[in-house]
């Protein structure tokens, strides 16, 4: 970073890791970022699995500019016929999974987490609402509710009451699906719990059990939508359909804030018909016309049949070179993924599974070691993650592997000499 914006950087911005790289970004181009002081880094983290489409995507980049010649925000969508707004819940709801034909824009996941519950309880009549174990769902109270992450949960309670877990990919919790519950919320791919992947016979098993007793089922593809895990839909590797889904992030590819709760026709019409069943969940920038037009480009090009296509074989080729590269390394264990979704955690000693002193920042190391050789990863403590642009190329996808092994290599082995 240069001098004169470093000390601006951590006087007025709040960090959001306990290491902040510092790093000055100047540009950033296709699943590239460029420094102020001439360096190229491969991106990995695609802004926390938003970028899925690459940085400056040209066809994005042209429709926010015919966009701007028309207008921006008039008023928040729903009263005025405003052509972007319209036209891109026409094309989302073309590319859902069956059923999802009803479109509420928000600004951000966790908004649209929070219209969920909320459309969930009112269109029930009930209160009850059930996350997963391991699972994360955002940092409000009603998502935090739902999120089953102590570190995150315990600085802010009280949350939500009326709330619970049920065991991930474990048919034994599904019994605590009752007649009582409004809905459970689940990934259906966990992300920030290490990306773990459900058998798709317990997602059948979750959606019969939802039915059976009347409780909403809702899908949070915030993080795995729009490519993230191979296919457009994570839901749509086991073929099930949900009663509500939140989508986020990829959305726009990380050019403006927006996101949707997305229900189906019979869930709305609970709210159709009568003024008191009126569904407040309204905010000042809802569906801002530039961000849904460049969502309308968005949906154009990863809903074409050849992209998701070619998204699956690459997708394929990841998960083969992250293991491939990452077998046989002294300090890592339990390598997996899905589509452009890859984790690996480090540990001490492989062999009984003793994790790293948390003193030593190991994960962070690694991170830096990568980040020398120009290639960016963001671990979560001793986790090693990838939600990389899903439009990196084979080439790009071996070496950042290859680098991914040799800073786990030199960052592992010189902690080794300090134990």
């Amino acid at each position: 970073m240069t001098d004169a914006l470093h000390p601006t950087f951590l006087r007025h911005l709040a960090a959001t890791s306990p290491h902040p790289l510092a790093l000055d970004i100047l540009a950033a181009e296709g699943c590239h970022l460029h420094t102020r002081d001439g360096r190229q880094v491969l991106d990995l983290v695609a802004g926390l699995a938003v970028n899925n489409t690459g940085h400056r995507h040209q066809r994005v980049v042209q429709a926010i500019r015919d966009q701007l010649d028309h207008h921006l925000h008039v008023i928040p969508y729903g009263e005025f016929i405003q052509e972007p707004q319209v036209r891109f819940a026409e094309r989302l709801t073309s590319v859902l999974p069956a059923g999802l034909d009803r479109v509420y824009f928000v600004s951000s996941g966790t908004e649209a987490i929070e219209g969920a519950l909320k459309l969930a309880k009112r269109a029930t009549g009930r209160t009850r609402l059930l996350g997963c174990r391991k699972s994360y769902h955002g940092s409000t109270h009603g998502s935090l509710s739902l999120t089953d992450n102590t570190a995150k949960r315990h600085r802010n309670l009280p949350l939500l009451p009326d709330t619970g877990h049920i065991p991930f990919n474990d048919p034994s919790g599904l019994d605590l699906i009752t007649e009582q519950v409004a809905a459970v919320v689940v990934e259906p791919v966990q992300g920030d719990a290490g990306v773990r992947v459900p058998d798709p016979d317990w997602l059948w098993a979750l959606r019969e059990r939802c039915t059976a007793t009347g409780a909403l089922l809702v899908f949070d593809e915030v993080q795995t939508g729009f490519g993230r895990t191979g296919r457009l839909w994570a839901a749509d590797h086991a073929g099930v359909s949900p009663d509500i889904m939140m989508v986020s992030k990829a959305i726009t590819g990380g050019y403006l804030p927006l996101a949707a709760t997305l229900t189906t026709d019979r869930v709305y019409q609970a709210f159709v018909g009568d003024q008191e069943k009126t569904f407040y969940h309204g905010h000042s920038y809802t569906a801002n016309p530039l961000a849904a037009a460049l969502g309308v480009e968005i949906v154009d090009i990863v809903g074409d049949p050849a992209w998701q296509e070619d998204l699956a074989r690459r997708a394929a080729h990841l998960q083969a070179s992250w293991r491939r590269a990452l077998s046989g390394l002294d300090h890592l264990a339990d390598v997996r993924g899905v589509g452009f979704m890859a984790a690996a955690t480090l540990v001490a000693d492989p062999l009984t599974g003793e994790a790293w002193d948390p003193a030593l920042t190991v994960g962070h190391q690694v991170c830096m070691k990568a980040v020398e050789r120009g290639l960016f990863i963001r671990p979560l403590g001793d986790v090693l993650y990838l939600w990389p642009p899903v439009v990196l190329t084979e080439d790009e996808i071996d070496w950042a592997c290859g680098v991914v092994a040799e800073a786990v290599a030199e960052a592992t082995e010189g902690l080794k000499r300090r134990r």
